[in-house]
């Protein structure tokens, strides 16, 4: 059983899945939503890869170098060890950052006579497209069967026919190998190397500088805070909710999703994460690319879009892909763009407010942020009674779900501090009234008195995670009596073996059977805050033991095995993270600040 063992490099335009053995299983070029060129991770025998292969003598280890996003793995023998610092460019260069569609592999020479092999085997557009590789004088040019314009180059310091021939090399110095989605006109060699090494590592240290620093939990903080950013395209400033596509959320199973993209929901939690950790730039190109996707009062805003603000992302299926441990459908694509859920106004409608009252901005910046509130408003005054798909996105059920119906209220309850801040007496009067008919509605409604519970819909009594987060929100105290009773009924219901499911109701795919890693993170907060905190510590650090081996969390896991399950790594299992570290570190005052 295989689980999750990867560690992700990226530089904020691409990203790529190594293996803890040093293997590239995955990695679109030339940005997070391109075709693959390796997809080993779905399919094993033709999906590709990018490998360092070694004897069973060799003992392998892998982890982060200190708090950046470059990947060691470290390869150790009795006849020698070696090590490969795996990254991909990230730096200022004058007044713009240098981010090329690059991996570096630098192999670093330790001791004694190690030996290894180099499988190159990268197969274009989700392993549809077979390549020739052609040597040149300075490097291996990759190009695609079907499409010559499809390809690649790699360089390298070491012989590229013996690379070609899987010929076995004895280091007994530094080497590397780039590959690269265009053609290099700079000299590369291992001098160029390292200076590339060195510039993207103190990028990311001088990054990691900025946010805030615990004495409890800071590693943990550290890492989560560099996936976001990583997750983070700057030449829109979308945010993406994960790296990959179709790993199932349970095996076997069809619940098998593309998560390339940008969902307004995940988006904005993740901003408003990385704000509260010191971050005003990346939220400053995400309210970028908010405006951009709402270039006029009439725009529609959609739950998601392309990394480029693309508004259509047709669902497709691959079926020559046997799909990661053969869990079939393999999808690219995602039909969900156009659901309604309604309660992705609240969110976006948060982050705008948080950014709002830390960085005002110019007249002209408030101005065209004042529009797109107004125009949340207008939506949620046009949706609220509408029934919805719900922030769980059923794709054939549409009801009066309880959350999304409070995260119009929550849009509302912002909204309206914005307006009291600007003077706007009169938008103020106005939504009051109806944030007041919202709440009346949900607490009549959504509140079930036979079962002395809020309850998932209007007309069922399911339970549901996304109700733990009515009092995060601002919706209820967390004194108030049915909040406390509900909290408990959740558990009751849901919490099973240490985790959370989302609900217990059959979907468009029968019966969940996998816990969603963020619910439970959902319910420590809870159960924190209603006070029983010694229980919400403990299932706390029970789940930190189930990252993986670089301290990574998927979208799901394993109810009875801890497995990691979906997309990987997930933002939203990774800002949750953060946000219930901080809450304990805050608890016991431990914080301290390092200025910028």
């Amino acid at each position: 059983m295989d689980n999750l063992d990867y560690g992700v490099i990226g530089n904020c335009k691409t990203a790529a899945l190594i293996s803890k053995e040093g293997s590239i299983d995955w990695l679109c070029f030339p940005v997070f939503d391109s075709p693959s060129v390796f997809s080993k991770l779905l399919d094993k025998d033709k999906g590709g890869s990018f490998s360092i292969e070694v004897s069973d003598d060799y003992q392998i280890s892998q982890k982060y170098f200190k708090e950046t996003n470059i990947l060691s793995t470290r390869f150790a023998s009795g006849e020698g060890t070696f090590e490969v610092l795996d990254f991909m460019p990230r730096y200022q260069a004058f007044d713009v950052y240098y981010t090329p569609s690059e991996i570096y592999r630098y192999i670093r020479y330790i001791s004694g006579t190690p030996r290894f092999r180099i499988n190159y085997d990268p197969v274009m557009n989700y392993a549809k497209e077979a390549v020739v590789n052609r040597i040149f004088p300075d490097y291996i040019r990759t190009f695609s069967l079907v499409d010559g314009n499809h390809n690649m180059y790699l360089y390298s310091s070491l012989n590229l026919e013996s690379i070609l021939n899987h010929t076995e090399f004895t280091l007994d110095k530094d080497e590397y190998l780039l590959l690269s989605y265009n053609q290099k006109l700079a000299d590369i060699d291992l001098n160029r190397v390292y200076l590339e090494y060195q510039r993207t590592k103190i990028y990311w240290l001088n990054w990691n500088n900025r946010s805030r620093k615990f004495r409890e939990y800071n590693n943990i903080i550290s890492r989560s805070l560099l996936v976001l950013k990583l997750m983070s395209y700057d030449y829109s400033g979308a945010i993406i909710a994960a790296l990959t596509t179709s790993i199932p959320e349970t095996i076997g199973e069809g619940r098998n999703w593309d998560y390339r993209f940008c969902w307004i929901r995940d988006a904005s939690m993740s901003i408003e994460t990385l704000i509260k950790a010191g971050h005003r730039m990346t939220a400053k190109r995400f309210m970028g690319f908010i405006k951009n996707t709402l270039k006029s009062k009439t725009d529609s805003l959609q739950i998601m879009y392309g990394i480029d603000g693309t508004r259509t992302l047709t669902e497709e299926i691959l079926p020559h892909l046997a799909g990661y441990e053969n869990s079939q459908p393999v999808r690219i694509g995602n039909a969900a763009y156009n659901q309604k859920q309604n309660d992705s106004f609240g969110y976006l409608m948060d982050v705008i407010h948080s950014y709002y009252f830390r960085f005002p901005g110019t007249l002209g910046e408030l101005e065209e942020m004042w529009e797109i509130v107004k125009s949340i408003v207008r939506n949620v005054y046009s949706v609220w009674k509408n029934t919805d798909q719900s922030i769980w996105e059923f794709r054939n059920a549409e009801k009066h779900f309880v959350f999304s119906k409070i995260m119009c209220w929550v849009a509302l309850s912002k909204a309206i501090d914005v307006a009291v801040s600007l003077g706007q007496k009169d938008y103020e009067t106005a939504w009051k009234k109806e944030a007041a008919l919202i709440k009346e509605d949900v607490l009549t409604n959504g509140w079930n008195e036979n079962i002395q519970s809020f309850t998932q819909a209007y007309d069922n009594t399911d339970m549901d995670s996304s109700l733990l987060l009515m009092e995060q929100y601002g919706f209820i105290d967390a004194g108030d009596e049915r909040f406390v009773k509900t909290v408990k009924r959740i558990k009751d219901e849901l919490f099973h073996n240490g985790l959370m499911y989302r609900y217990k109701r059959n979907d468009d795919f029968g019966l969940p059977s996998s816990a969603f890693t963020i619910c439970t993170l959902w319910l420590v907060r809870a159960l924190h805050v209603i006070g029983e905190e010694d229980e919400a510590h403990e299932i706390f650090n029970q789940l930190l033991s189930y990252a993986n081996h670089v301290g990574l969390f998927s979208e799901d896991l394993d109810f009875k095995s801890k497995r990691l399950l979906g997309n990987f790594p997930q933002a939203y299992s990774h800002l949750a993270l953060i946000n219930t570290a901080m809450l304990f570190a805050e608890e016991k005052n431990t914080i301290k600040f390092i200025k910028p």
